[in-house]
């Protein structure tokens, strides 16, 4: 019985390190519903690391975690707008463009776009996408393909919007002509006034949260929000699949690019440099893209490589205007959106 007990304590000895090593841990904070369970297993297989995933819902509430001090994450996926303030704060560290081969499946139009980092040196590109308007044809045969479908009175109490300052000003600005990204205090006045007045009326409530759950039960119609959400939580109902459109306004909008950064003081920045590769391996961002109904907006050769059907095209991306940070301007939105739209909600 002791050799059996003396044994086991040095096999146990003579493990250690290979029990460390599997317990080796990327701590990544990503958007709700933004990267299939089966890349993070591929990649974990791989690399022989655990992937600890935490989600949040909008930017605001990512960067007021990350601010707190109370979280301590490897990656996170800011979109550009934040990408730039970040930068700017200096929460990031340089990614090494030696280690991450794959930046060169990266689209050039997309890099150009990326004025707030034009080389990459804190971010990477993950997504160029939009969120639009959901719409149960069933419930709502005709509708007219623009941001006006929430002034309408008769879809009251069954229509949702983001509770996201950017986007829901975003809509309204450009409905009005302007730009998303506008520091004039009339044109923000006047796209206030439209929401509160005209959309919030026939609004159930402001949700980046639930919106999806709410539309595949039925509760919500017609819902502002990502396709990816919303295909989630329908898939397995096969009628609403078929009931259900998904547009990108014509008239246009805000868009973003969520980006892969890594964090200042990063604990595990070598295999945070392996993820971003790993997620730029074409075959492994066809993946993600087909998991979603994506176009590969960002990685070039994977669109060789999708097999499934996108909800939008990349073309239908094209009159869109990317979210600048605002500067001391965001002080016109804040009070908009938070005085004003949000009061009584």
């Amino acid at each position: 019985m002791k050799r059996n007990i003396i044994f086991l304590v040095v096999l146990a000895v003579l493990l250690m390190p290979a029990i460390s090593c599997s317990g080796n841990r990327l701590n990544v904070y990503n958007w709700s519903y933004y990267t299939p369970d089966s890349v993070i297993e591929k990649f974990e297989k791989e690399y022989n690391v655990r992937v600890v995933f935490d989600e949040f819902a909008s930017n605001e509430e990512m960067y007021a975690k990350l601010k707190s001090g109370g979280a301590r994450y490897d990656i996170v996926f800011p979109s550009q707008d934040y990408v730039s303030i970040m930068i700017a704060q200096d929460m990031f560290e340089e990614i090494d463009h030696s280690l991450i081969p794959n930046l060169r499946n990266i689209d050039p139009a997309v890099l150009r776009k990326t004025t707030y980092d034009p080389n990459m040196k804190y971010s990477v590109p993950y997504y160029w996408g939009a969120a639009g308007i959901v719409v149960n044809t069933a419930r709502v045969p005709d509708f007219e393909r623009s941001w006006s479908i929430f002034g309408r009175s008769d879809l009251r109490g069954r229509m949702t919007m983001l509770d996201d300052m950017r986007e829901v000003m975003g809509d309204a600005l450009t409905y009005l002509g302007f730009s998303v990204n506008s520091k004039n205090r009339a044109e923000i006045e006047a796209a206030r006034n439209l929401i509160n007045n005209q959309w919030k009326p026939n609004l159930t409530k402001f949700d980046a949260d639930a919106f999806g759950k709410g539309y595949a039960n039925g509760e919500f119609w017609v819902v502002q929000g990502y396709a990816e959400v919303v295909f989630e939580e329908i898939l397995d109902n096969a009628q609403l699949m078929r009931d259900t459109f998904f547009f990108i306004p014509p008239e246009g909008g805000p868009a973003y690019i969520d980006s892969m950064c890594i964090l200042k003081g990063a604990k595990n920045r070598e295999m945070a440099h392996n993820f971003i590769n790993f997620i730029h391996r074409p075959d492994i961002y066809a993946e993600f893209c087909d998991s979603f109904g994506f176009p590969a907006t960002v990685n070039v050769p994977a669109r060789q490589y999708k097999t499934g059907d996108s909800w939008y095209e990349i073309e239908d991306l094209v009159n869109l205007e990317l979210k600048d940070d605002l500067g001391d301007a965001l002080s016109l939105y804040n009070a908009a959106w938070f005085d004003s739209i949000r009061v009584g909600e």
